[in-house]
């Protein structure tokens, strides 16, 4: 993948050549409509109605609640849409026990104990968000469940992504990263979700939340798509890390690709989506 400062878009040949159209926000391609956007940081009042909807005041320094990725099938109105509000939704739901840090010991027991904060939930913000789901009927609306997390049907399968045929040097038709919340642990290290998840809390745990959707082209607009969902939780302490011989320092693991497999593997599954009939 290439990165966002050394993207300069695909020339109107390519484009032409891939049966692909840019549209506003994004591109049309194969039967597909990508599209994104980057808002700003949420305004108070936005912030609170958050708050109100997920029952808490534990929320990011940073989130940009109107930023999203959405990936759309125009023929069968399968929609996959990628946004902060349900990302925390899932986190909440999980409810991960505090990472435990020096500097939480601070926070915890302060000289008064008006000045004590209870880290009774999980700072990081880490979220096993894989993507809000639906089926867009023909009103435009889309039919999605309560909790955001989607009506689209996934089965388990032993099918793999194509890891060769992504790593083939084809022209990039459209390259985005929309960050959706963003936290700096009160400077004990970071924590933000992307489209792809990647989280760090310095000098504890390196902590790698990745979700894949792929789909091969090339079976015209009219076909039902084959999507497969990859989903891997990989973890590992820094003192694990430096044990086996890997560098103890954060910095050296700013690009989640390098240190990906360097991290053992909590869990994973690969599913396949079952077209609606």
């Amino acid at each position: 993948m290439a990165s966002a400062a050394a993207w300069e878009g695909p020339t109107a040949a390519e484009l032409k050549t891939a049966g692909a159209e840019v549209i506003p926000g994004g591109v049309r391609v194969k039967g597909w409509v990508i599209q994104s956007h980057k808002g700003p940081i949420l305004n108070a009042a936005s912030l609170q109605r958050f708050e109100d909807e997920l029952q808490t005041t534990h929320l990011p320094e940073m989130v940009f609640g109107e930023s999203f990725l959405s990936l759309q099938h125009t023929q069968t109105g399968i929609k996959f849409h990628f946004n902060a509000l349900d990302a925390l939704k899932a986190w909440k739901k999980e409810a991960l026990p505090p990472v435990e840090v020096p500097a939480a010991a601070k926070w915890k027991f302060r000289s008064k104990p008006s000045d004590q904060v209870i880290l009774d939930y999980d700072y990081t913000f880490t979220t096993p968000y894989c993507g809000s789901d639906a089926v867009v009927v023909n009103s435009g609306t889309p039919q999605t469940s309560l909790d955001g997390c989607g009506t689209l049907c996934w089965e388990d399968t032993n099918d793999r992504i194509d890891i060769v045929a992504l790593s083939a040097k084809e022209p990039i038709l459209f390259y985005d990263e929309v960050i959706l919340y963003e936290d700096e642990l009160a400077d004990n290290g970071i924590s933000f979700l992307t489209v792809r998840v990647r989280l760090r809390v310095d000098g504890v745990l390196m902590r790698l939340r990745d979700t894949r959707l792929h789909c091969l082209f090339g079976n015209g607009d009219g076909a039902k798509p084959v999507v497969l969902r990859e989903c891997c939780w990989r973890e590992a302490t820094f003192a694990t890390l430096s044990a086996k011989g890997y560098p103890s320092d954060s910095a050296a693991y700013a690009d989640p690709n390098l240190i990906a497999h360097k991290l053992p593997i909590v869990t994973q599954k690969t599913q396949k989506l079952k077209n609606p009939t």
